[in-house]
């Protein structure tokens, strides 16, 4: 049952825009004892009901069938609270300030933990005039490379795509104190303080 909606996952959410059962059948077009059948863990929504009835609790359809509602109160949109999310699939690497649900090339995708820097993902930073020379002292074959290089403080983010077979370095400008987060594609994220 956790694996699909539940049905105090609907009850919750239609509490919460104050929605009587009547009122929510009505939205998704079924009755309010089918309504009730669903609340009572007694029946499911069908699958083709999904879509109308996330969007009548306002929530995304993976929200519903996670029974997590997201909601962003973060209004100080400090980056120091960055989440990084890669997709195992087609790579592609998502940002966000805070918590999400994050999916792609239908899979549902966790925050990225990062760790320290360890001996097989070192990086050198070198101040040059008025920008930080960070190079990665890492493999970067077709296979095992470092995908991506991110420089966040409370203000600014500044990313760097890398690609297999080139180097991995790049020249960022001074934004003050930060973290530098990079990814190898094999062994995950890793951070260090700048």
């Amino acid at each position: 049952m956790n694996t699909y909606v539940t049905g105090s996952t609907i009850k919750a959410l239609r509490e919460s825009r104050s929605m009587t059962q009547a009122d929510l059948a009505e939205q998704i077009g079924v009755s309010s004892k089918t309504v009730s059948k669903w609340e009572t863990a007694k029946g499911l929504p069908d699958i083709s009901l999904l879509q109308p009835l996330a969007q009548a609790l306002g929530v995304s359809v993976i929200e519903l069938m996670n029974g997590e509602h997201i909601s962003n109160k973060n209004i100080s949109a400090n980056l120091l609270r960055t989440k990084l999310y890669v997709c195992p699939i087609c790579g592609n690497v998502i940002h966000c300030i805070g918590n999400a649900v994050v999916s792609c090339c239908g899979v549902t995708l966790p925050a990225l933990e990062a760790e320290d820097a360890d001996n097989d993902h070192s990086i050198t930073i070198e101040d040059v005039e008025d920008e930080h020379f960070l190079t990665i002292a890492h493999p970067m074959t077709k296979g095992h490379y470092i995908s991506f290089l991110a420089h966040v403080t409370d203000h600014r983010l500044q990313m760097v795509k890398f690609y297999p077979e080139s180097n991995a370095q790049t020249r960022l400008q001074f934004c003050g104190r930060g973290i530098v987060y990079y990814y190898c594609n094999q062994h995950g994220l890793f951070k260090k303080q700048l």
